[in-house]
Parts: C-alpha cells; sequence; structure tokens
C-alpha cells in the first residue's frame, strides 16, 4: 500500500473520500500488533483475535480487506469531539511539487475525519479560515456528516491573508464540549503569537495539535540563481541571492520551526512538523504515536 499513500499518487485521485479511504485503509492495514489509536478520550482498541474470543468483537469490515482477524474495542461509552481548523490562506497554495501545501493539508484533514467518524464514531466538525472564517461545520455524529466534511474541503481554495484570532472567537462561540482540536497551517506567524493563540482552547480542556505544513523548498531551498521572490498574501517582493537562501534564509525558517516547537510544547499543545512530500499513512503513525506515548 505504500506506493499509493505517496502525495504525488494521491493527487491523481479525483475524489478526497477515496483520497481519505486509500490512506486509512492502507495505514490499519499495515498496524502492528496491539496499536492503540483513535480520537477518543477513551481509545478505541484494535489487537489480534485469540481463538475462542467472541467472535461478536470482530471487525469484519477490516478483515474483508486485510485477510486479517482484529478485535474492535472500545474502553468507555463516551466518544470525543475532532475539530479541525483549517489554513486557507493563500500562502498555503505553494508548491514546489504536483502536491501544494492547500492539498496536502485537505488529504491530511479528510483521513482524521474518516478515521474519526468510519473507525471511532466520534463527532467531527471543521472551521476553514484565512483572514475570515470561510465556512464552518459543526461537530456531528449524524448520518452524512462524513460527505459534509469532505464536501466543505473540497471547496477549501487558499485566498487571502491568515488571521488566526478569527477561528479562535468562532470556536469559543460555538463549541459546547471539550474534545481535539487540530490546527492544519504553514504557520507564518510569529511562534509566541501562535502558542499564546492556541493556548486559551487548552485552558479549555481541549487536546490541541498542531500541524505545521510546508513545503520541501520552504525548508531547504534550492537557487541557482538571484531571484525577486514575491510574499503570495502581502504581494510584497524582495530580491534573494543563492548565498542568502543556502546560509541565512536556512538559518531563520529552521529557527522559527524550533521555536514554535519549543513554545507549543511549553503551553501544552502537540506539535508536528509534516513535509508535503511526506507519505501520509507515517503521518498518521507518528501521530498516532505520541498521542499513545502521552496518555
Amino acid at each position: 500500500m505504500q506506493r499509493f499513500l505517496s502525495p504525488e499518487v494521491l493527487a491523481s485521485i479525483s475524489s478526497l473520500d477515496l483520497v481519505a479511504k486509500t490512506v486509512v485503509d492502507g495505514f490499519i492495514a499495515g498496524m502492528h500488533r496491539s496499536p492503540d489509536f483513535g480520537f477518543s478520550q477513551e481509545f478505541a482498541e484494535y489487537r489480534a483475535y485469540t481463538q475462542g474470543e467472541d467472535l461478536r468483537h470482530v471487525d469484519w469490515n477490516l478483515f474483508a480487506r486485510t485477510e486479517r482477524c482484529y478485535l474492535k474495542r472500545y474502553k468507555g461509552e463516551t466518544n470525543s469531539q475532532l475539530m479541525i481548523l483549517l489554513d486557507a490562506s493563500n500562502s498555503m497554495q505553494y508548491s514546489s511539487r504536483r502536491t501544494s501545501k492547500a492539498d496536502y493539508a485537505r488529504y491530511l484533514a479528510a483521513s482524521l475525519f474518516y478515521l474519526a467518524i468510519g473507525n471511532q464514531r466520534d463527532a467531527a466538525g471543521l472551521i476553514v479560515f484565512d483572514e475570515e472564517v470561510r465556512n464552518y461545520i459543526q461537530p456531528s455524529t449524524r448520518q452524512g456528516q462524513l460527505v459534509r466534511l469532505l464536501a466543505a474541503l473540497d471547496t477549501a481554495e487558499p485566498r487571502a491573508q491568515t488571521n488566526f484570532s478569527k477561528p479562535l472567537t468562532h470556536f469559543h462561540s460555538m463549541s459546547r464540549r471539550r474534545g481535539i482540536a487540530i490546527v492544519i497551517s504553514d504557520f507564518y506567524e510569529r511562534p509566541e503569537t501562535i502558542a499564546h493563540s492556541f493556548e486559551s482552547l487548552r485552558f479549555k480542556g481541549n487536546d490541541v495539535v498542531l500541524f505545521h505544513v510546508l513545503d520541501p523548498q520552504e525548508i531547504k531551498p534550492e537557487l541557482k540563481h538571484p531571484a525577486i521572490l514575491v510574499d503570495m498574501e502581502s504581494g510584497q517582493k524582495i530580491e534573494v541571492t543563492p548565498e542568502y537562501v543556502n546560509t541565512t534564509y536556512r538559518t531563520k525558517i529552521q529557527d522559527h520551526i524550533t521555536e514554535l516547537r519549543t513554545r507549543a510544547q511549553a503551553a501544552g499543545l502537540e506539535y508536528q512538523l509534516i513535509h508535503t512530500d511526506q507519505p501520509l499513512d507515517s503521518v498518521l503513525h507518528e501521530y498516532l504515536s505520541l498521542r499513545k506515548a502521552n496518555l
């Protein structure tokens, strides 16, 4: 399945629903023995079937896909709530390859929704934002919720600049219960501002995860000749040389990443840097392993 999970290959799939199903099914098929995964505060557990155990707890859908027998159990009756805050500002359009940051963010969000709703039966919702809240899907477990969420992701085209205060204000005004808040963005903002902004969600009892999505060329750019770079949000221009991007710029972007990670963790937020050439299954595995370690 690994070859199907490459962002370059996923870009050729026309349906977000199919992208999500491909990623999640491939991830589950590649699970090792007795993993914990999921979004619920009480976490669902998949483990290998042992002869003599109750067949009613076997996940037959998983068996049909993998020919492996796993038991699916819930440790509690109360499911959790997943809310994804998706940055759809202009800078998310950037791409040095076939998959832009915006597309990768949509693939990731779709996979998380599919995993939460399809496998965990958790409530899930979405806030799409740039300098304003462009779309809001209230968290729900009702029939058709996954379709509504994927449709909203499909129309989440980048535009305008980023303003993190708008989705946070909306979240606080609409949220009625605690859960998991996942923010997917390239986070081109001062690290202290980002950490301080989303710390408020943590104070209200939410688990907060920052997925920092960057193109490999944003981290280690390759430039052979002087060039004029244009800010995709402000339109400002700057002339740069190969020497600058290979030394000063690389130092600055690494300092930004390091400070954002440090400040996020100090504020009780989970942080994960993602490159847009990184397979989606490895992103899910790393994230869910992190959640398991923090239980």
